[in-house]
């Protein structure tokens, strides 16, 4: 019996979660929300985290009513991620494992991701897709490694979905992503955009600029007027902007899904990552798999959005194995690549 606490905060949110042989302890998190049109910036988030941080670890055993010597180990996310946040959670990582004598484990984020999704929906050995605000990947297991079959070559769905909403000018609370999912909802128009799929890989950055093109119509006249071309000036509501986004780039992510389960043979895929629970991803996922004669796995937000309790769980499987790290490795890195993890806990 493995119990273990994980803290997580790479990007807006900073959660504690603990775990105990795979029963679910305490999953707690706060999330910096900034004003409608504002991204988080690194110093700012790691203000938020370093305020409520101690707060949270607190409220965390207080919830799961133990007390720190029935820990086995303490995790943190040791990357991919952002520098200023990530370091909070290292730090008090490193201070409460020293305080309370117990082994330290740095842990992949989106090995937390797939370990918790395999958790939580018991998919056997499925393929990943794994989408973020700043991570977009497919994945499939093999030979101890997490293979990333493909991948953005620019910039994350999720990031592409929130720099739009920025733009438009929607609120973050809860999240950007989340906003645009409900005013996709209310879309009746698709609007053609670019569709960016080179291989197995896919590109964002250009629908984004011709997407913000068609939101302002002042960038659209500007355009014409300098390049001496007819540009149709049409006026999109928000409503159906937002629509044809989604229904865009998740065309893209279910092809290259597709592609790979039919590589490796597989009969399953799991979506993980923030974005991951968008009920319209889902629904075209599930439809590519039922034609397939696959199964869908997904969660919600619980276990979908950046948590401490995947980071937990990541660890207690690595610590199960016999994973080590010495202190003085106890550090953070912004590129932590998926594939850079050895998987020592799967047999498989």
């Amino acid at each position: 019996m493995v119990c273990a606490l994980g803290i997580e905060g790479s990007a807006n949110k900073i959660g504690i979660g603990i775990i105990r042989n795979g029963e679910v302890l305490a999953n707690l998190r706060r999330t910096y929300v900034t004003p409608p049109g504002e991204g988080f910036l690194p110093k700012e988030t790691a203000e938020h985290h370093r305020e409520n941080i101690h707060q949270l670890i607190k409220n965390a055993f207080k919830e799961a009513n133990i007390e720190p010597k029935e820990l086995d180990v303490v995790c943190y996310t040791k990357g991919p991620g952002m520098a200023p946040p990530l370091l909070i959670g290292a730090i008090v990582a490193r201070t409460l494992s020293l305080l309370w004598g117990k082994p330290l484990l740095g842990v992949n984020h989106c090995i937390g991701h797939i370990e918790m999704g395999r958790l939580i929906t018991a998919a056997k050995n499925p393929i990943v897709l794994y989408v973020s605000g700043g991570n977009t990947q497919v994945i499939a297991y093999s030979n101890k490694r997490y293979r990333i079959f493909g991948e953005t070559i620019d910039i994350a769905v999720g990031n592409c979905l929130d720099r739009f909403a920025r733009i438009i000018k929607l609120s973050n609370d809860p999240s950007p992503g989340y906003n645009i999912e409900q005013m996709a909802k209310k879309g009746t128009q698709y609007v053609k955009l670019p569709y960016v799929v080179k291989g197995m890989d896919v590109s964002f950055s250009g629908i984004l600029s011709h997407i913000e093109d068609l939101a302002d119509p002042s960038k659209r006249r500007n355009k014409r007027k300098k390049e001496e071309t007819a540009i149709a000036e049409a006026e999109y509501s928000k409503e159906d902007l937002c629509y044809s986004l989604q229904e865009t780039i998740f065309a893209m992510l279910v092809e290259i899904t597709e592609r790979a389960l039919a590589h490796c043979g597989s009969n399953e895929v799991l979506i993980v990552g923030g974005v991951g629970c968008n009920e319209r991803l889902q629904e075209m996922m599930r439809i590519m798999c039922e034609e397939r004669g696959s199964k869908l796995f997904a969660t919600d937000e619980r276990y979908c959005i950046d948590n401490g309790l995947m980071i937990a769980h990541a660890g207690a499987e690595m610590f199960r194995s016999g994973s080590q790290m010495p202190f003085e490795e106890s550090f953070v890195t912004q590129r932590y690549r998926t594939d850079d993890v050895l998987v020592t806990w799967r047999d498989d």
